[in-house]
């Protein structure tokens, strides 16, 4: 991923406050299931906080795929500085350790100029990754080939029993032979299990989680009537144009909703109707599993996604700036 802003007086690069210093305002983000409005809040409560928005849509990382993922105009930002969007290539690997250190390093820079950090997307994990006490564990290619070997050669049932035998609870969790290897990585690497890096719903710093309620069938409604005007604008075009860029070869951007139903389009294994069908499909299954995830999390303040007094009740709940 791109590097981040530098940041400022005020705070460090993973967003601690120095001694003596003023303490920084907590950070706000923005969440819920896709098509509920995060955005427009977000830019509503930046303008009325004096705030910036950092993006954590891991797919509006992405240049080029606008129409598909929803990304916001500059007309919608209405003047809203925002950051972290179009940052990699359809060829390059979202990594959520590079968002967090970005992230972190971004709110420091804004609440260093004595503005507010707005994090806005329904990427659960991302979220987390800059708001809660939460490590990554390091690579090692070499380590990782050799697993791989292992598993192309005796297969996952070896591996699997290693798992248990020195972190059961990842090997009573984790299914497929890529995540086992994944595991086994980590511990070689760090001789801490792959378990003991899950994250704890503590804050990394102050902060404050708006979540959007919505009433389910009317955001079923809003979901199809969104993809079908995807269609209208072009998103098969847009696909069209990232195909001949590489989309292909990346190994997060082709697996986006719309992305990879409409590279079938261009395959000869679907037609637009269809792929816009089964784009629905995935999209609402999507918003149901962003709805569990964060559910789970007590910590947010759910708001009523079309309260006429929504900006306000989010505003009060921030504080002023």
């Amino acid at each position: 991923m791109a590097a981040p802003q530098g940041t400022t007086a005020g705070a460090g690069p993973d967003g601690t406050e120095p001694a003596g210093a003023v303490p920084a305002p907590p950070v706000i983000a923005v969440v819920g299931p896709t098509g509920s409005g995060k955005s427009d809040l977000a830019v509503s409560l930046a303008l009325e906080l004096d705030g910036e928005v950092i993006n954590a849509d891991s797919m509006q990382f992405y240049r080029g795929m606008d129409i598909g993922t929803a990304k916001i105009t500059e007309a919608e930002r209405r003047g809203v500085p925002h950051h972290l969007l179009d940052i990699l290539d359809v060829t390059q690997e979202a990594s959520v350790s590079d968002f967090q250190q970005q992230a972190r390093a971004l709110i420091a820079d804004i609440h260093g100029r004595g503005k507010r950090a707005i994090l806005a997307g329904g990427s659960g994990l991302y979220v987390r990754a800059a708001l809660d006490v939460l490590d990554f564990p390091g690579t090692d290619p070499a380590i990782r080939r050799r697993l791989e070997a292992e598993l192309e050669s005796a297969g996952a049932a070896p591996l699997r029993a290693r798992l248990e035998s020195v972190d059961p609870v990842s090997a009573g969790r984790l299914g497929d032979a890529r995540r086992i290897i994944r595991a086994l990585e980590v511990f070689e690497l760090t001789g801490r299990p792959f378990s003991s890096f899950m994250p704890t719903r503590e804050y990394h710093q102050p902060a404050v989680q708006i979540g959007l309620e919505v009433d389910r069938e009317e955001l079923r409604v809003r979901l199809a009537r969104r993809v079908h005007a995807m269609v209208d604008s072009g998103l098969l075009e847009e696909v069209r144009k990232l195909d001949a860029g590489g989309l292909r070869l990346g190994r997060t951007a082709p697996r986006a909703l719309g992305y990879a139903q409409f590279l079938k389009v261009l395959d000869g294994e679907s037609d637009a109707a269809q792929a816009a069908e089964e784009t629905i499909v995935a999209t609402r299954q999507f918003a149901r599993r962003q709805l569990t995830w964060f559910r789970a999390d007590p910590r947010i303040h759910w708001l009523d996604w079309q309260d006429p007094e929504l900006v306000a009740k989010a505003a009060a709940l921030c504080g002023a700036g």
